[in-house]
């Protein structure tokens, strides 16, 4: 493809990108397709010589359309927002055909230069104190564009293990940094992201999941609890996420309370506010972040309700010495003239190389301007209120979590099976797309407003399915007794996995990760074995097994499993029932850190095998 071509065929694709997003009403939102079905679509072997690029084009259609979730459409509920806009398509077009490697201001001071300006930008839009800002000339603190908010979550909690490690052997130097992080010790409510969970599994950390309240915060007594006990038990608390917009209810924790006591327990907070932190650009919302200057760093994900497309997350930090002290790596070949005057962002983060990204959040600000953005995000909330006030208007529902923004969640009043039975309806019809958590044991559905393009005529539309699909499902049970109504669950049970292990576990809030209860066979035995082991494991406060991820074999008599699945292929052989999962001996730490790393690997990992 020479320059000319490039010229036409792009203008093509700028059609086609506009014309989908135009049509993309009359598009089902979430694909019928079964794991594998690409395969007989393509070839075994990569073509020997190139194709017609009206070949490779035809097979957008025919090939990857069939197998797209739409999230974009306004009739996408699941997850949060992952929007993009045309202003943030320009930008990376841009950002790919310049493709800067921004990792040190003299490998492109253009990228490393509009990130800090637009990111100072972003911080006084959302309200964030000066000690983040990068013109502050007094502190060392700034913000950076990291790939996701998981990784914002992981590199705090590195700058923040290195910190503390710093202070403690001051106080102590003959403790090696090995002795001193085998005893510390992160929190976060139990309604915080999995992402936590799995930074301080690369940190090598304990994790601690403090119980939320009522109405599913963070606050200050449960922490302090929580941290006078791990202190007792010798353990060094060092971190805590705090999480304003929770993944399961968009709950905000309390910065007030939790930051007076880790200033004074000299802990580290960082704020995840991944969906959120958008609404903080309208003043209204700022409420929320109440307390967020006790805090050490902040982060934000642009790329879900801001418009600018993945990936796109904001992060600030107080401190870019503590960021420096964790990840500098300085070899000759990256040095240069200007090092220590101009910001090096590789020291900022766990990669070397950056992308531009910086240039489509310039984009989206400039085109949009703040009261662009600020009449979108308030948009948005206003549908989030108008789907509540349908909900709220029929008896058969309710709303189990106060709704915050643009997250309602709701279910069928009574037996957790009859929710789920309706989160499949909806969810094979095709027509909107919606994913579950549990609340308090109860099994519930997320309904996120997601696309910038929601109007009133599309929630309307959305909860007409949902009735419909909810008489189908409570019809039959209409003139049922109570006895006969719970024979009639019962039968259900073959076929349904999350009400299953909610019924057999404690029920404590969490999400839910479905995943690995739909790779089980049609056989309840499985899940019975299963939810038993948990609840067995809960009871003696023993640690998870934790998966080595392992390839799978495929049995005998489940041939069609997959060797991509989220669970031990042990739990799935029948022929060995006392392999559902790998026993192990009770543990000393309490049920609030099961499944996250303890500092003993080796028995860990002798337990696993």
């Amino acid at each position: 493809m020479d320059a000319d071509e490039f010229r036409q065929r792009g203008k093509e694709m700028v059609d086609f990108i506009a014309d989908y997003l135009t049509n993309i009403r009359s598009r089902r939102v979430f694909p019928n397709v079964k794991p594998g079905y690409m395969r007989v679509m393509i070839d075994d072997e990569a073509p020997r010589n190139g194709e017609q690029w009206e070949d490779i084009f035809k097979d957008i259609e025919r090939v990857i359309m069939p197998g797209i979730t739409h999230w974009q459409s306004p009739y996408m509920h699941a997850y949060f927002p992952a929007l993009n806009s045309y202003p943030s398509l320009l930008g990376d077009m841009l950002a790919n055909g310049l493709n800067q490697i921004g990792f040190t201001w003299a490998s492109s001071p253009a990228c490393t230069e509009l990130e800090t300006v637009v990111m100072d930008w972003l911080a006084k839009m959302i309200g964030l104190p000066n000690d983040f800002l990068h013109s502050q000339e007094d502190t060392s603190g700034g913000g950076v564009i990291q790939t996701t908010a998981s990784e914002a979550t992981l590199v705090a909690l590195l700058a923040a293990r290195k910190e503390v490690i710093r202070r403690v052997q001051a106080q102590f130097p003959y403790l090696s940094p090995a002795e001193i992080n085998g005893r510390l010790v992160a929190y976060c409510s139990d309604q915080a992201h999995s992402s936590v969970e799995k930074a301080c599994l690369i940190g090598l950390v304990k994790l601690n999941l403090v119980p939320s309240d009522e109405n599913l915060r963070l606050r200050g007594n449960a922490l302090r609890q929580a941290i006078a006990t791990d202190k007792e038990n010798g353990l060094i608390p060092f971190y805590l996420c705090a999480t304003l917009g929770t993944t399961g209810a968009c709950a905000f924790d309390n910065l007030i309370e939790l930051g007076a006591i880790c200033e004074r327990e000299q802990i580290w907070i960082h704020v995840d506010a991944a969906y959120a932190g958008s609404a903080f650009i309208c003043p209204e919302f700022r409420h929320f972040m109440n307390g967020v200057e006790l805090t050490q760093s902040f982060a934000f994900n642009p790329s879900k309700w801001l418009m600018v497309h993945f990936d796109c997350t904001a992060m600030w930090v107080k401190s870019s010495s503590a960021l420096h002290r964790a990840f500098n790596v300085d070899p000759l070949y990256l040095q240069h003239e200007n090092a220590g005057v101009a910001i090096d962002y590789m020291h900022w983060q766990v990669p070397l190389s950056r992308r531009f990204r910086a240039l489509k959040l310039w984009f989206v600000i400039r085109s949009f301007g703040v009261k662009g953005l600020q009449k979108h995000i308030r948009n948005s909330v206003q549908m989030g209120k108008l789907f509540e006030s349908l909900v709220k208007s029929d008896d058969r529902f309710e709303v189990p979590a106060e709704r915050h923004l643009g997250l309602v969640t709701f279910r069928l009043k009574g037996e957790n099976e009859l929710t789920e039975q309706l989160l499949k309806d909806l969810n094979t019809g095709g027509e909107i797309h919606c994913v579950p958590a549990s609340i308090k044991g109860k099994y519930i559905i997320r309904f996120t407003v997601t696309a910038s393009s929601t109007n009133a005529d599309d929630i309307h539309r959305d909860w007409h399915i949902i009735q419909q699909s909810a008489g189908k499902i409570l019809r039959p049970l209409d003139n049922l007794s109570p006895h006969a109504r719970r024979n009639k669950m019962k039968h259900l049970h073959d076929d349904f996995r999350m009400s299953l292990v909610l019924s057999n576990t404690p029920h404590r809030p969490c999400l839910i990760n479905g995943s690995f209860a739909a790779i089980l066979p049609l056989n309840t035995r499985h899940i019975y074995a299963m939810t038993h082991e948990l609840s067995q494991r809960a009871l003696k406060n023993s640690l998870l097994p934790i998966s080595t991820r392992r390839r799978t074999k495929n049995f005998p008599t489940h041939p069609t499993i997959n060797k991509q699945m989220s669970i031990d292929a042990c739990m799935i052989n029948s022929d060995q029932q006392n392999k559902y999962l790998v026993s192990s001996t009770p543990s000393s730490l309490p049920i609030s850190r099961q499944g996250s790393l303890d500092s003993r690997v080796e028995e860990i990992l002798e337990n696993n095998s």
